[in-house]
């Protein structure tokens, strides 16, 4: 027996067999696959997220609705301001069906929040710069071809009459400009701005 051999036995010193290197190396590879099945979960979880989020834009984007032409102004009662807007709204990328549920104003005070039986879900705003009405009253009227539900499908246009006269506490009159808001029950709503021209005329197109 070599002379460093016998020494280390003398001393009670052993080398590593190939049984604890095994049992070493498996215990590495284990504490590995730990951690690597951790951050592959943590990267799927986030993908996941991800895609949801992607599928909700998507979907708000697939439920929201579009103006079709201009938008006309009327003064119906000739004293020079402006008493209806009207404007007609399509189905953006022939996305979902939006509910466009009516409610009745049934005291003609031009606004739906007062009413006891409410039911639309569309609920359409005026801002101006010195005023506000959060749900102001409106009616619609399918145009063209349509199944007569109440219902703004792929394909189908309503046209939307806004009782602003009724509703306002100062009627807009010339060179005021005002922002309308319509915010169907799901999706993105439609915002548009317009000014009055120089002369309130019967009727006018805001382009």
């Amino acid at each position: 027996m070599p002379e460093r051999i016998r020494n280390n036995l003398a001393n009670g010193q052993r080398g590593i067999t190939g049984l604890e290197t095994a049992i070493i190396l498996i215990a590495f590879v284990v504490v590995a696959s730990v951690f690597a099945y951790t951050v592959l979960s943590a990267g799927i979880f986030s993908s996941e997220k991800g895609k949801e989020a992607i599928y909700e834009g998507l979907e708000s984007v697939r439920s929201s609705m579009e103006l079709v032409g201009g938008v006309i102004a009327k003064d119906v009662d000739g004293d020079s301001d402006v008493d209806l807007l009207l404007f007609t709204l399509t189905n953006a990328l022939a996305g979902e069906a939006i509910d466009m549920h009516i409610t009745t104003d049934t005291d003609f005070d031009g606004l739906l929040s007062d009413e006891a039986n409410k039911n639309h879900t569309t609920v359409i705003s005026w801002i101006d710069p010195t005023q506000s009405v959060a749900d102001i009253a409106w009616t619609k009227t399918e145009l063209g071809k349509g199944d007569g539900d109440d219902l703004l499908e792929a394909g189908e246009k309503f046209t939307i009459t806004v009782y602003v006269g009724s509703a306002l506490a100062t009627d807009p009159d010339e060179y005021d400009q005002f922002t309308i808001e319509v915010k169907p029950d799901g999706g993105a709503a439609l915002i548009f701005d317009r000014t009055l021209p120089a002369v309130i005329d019967s009727v006018m197109d805001l382009r």
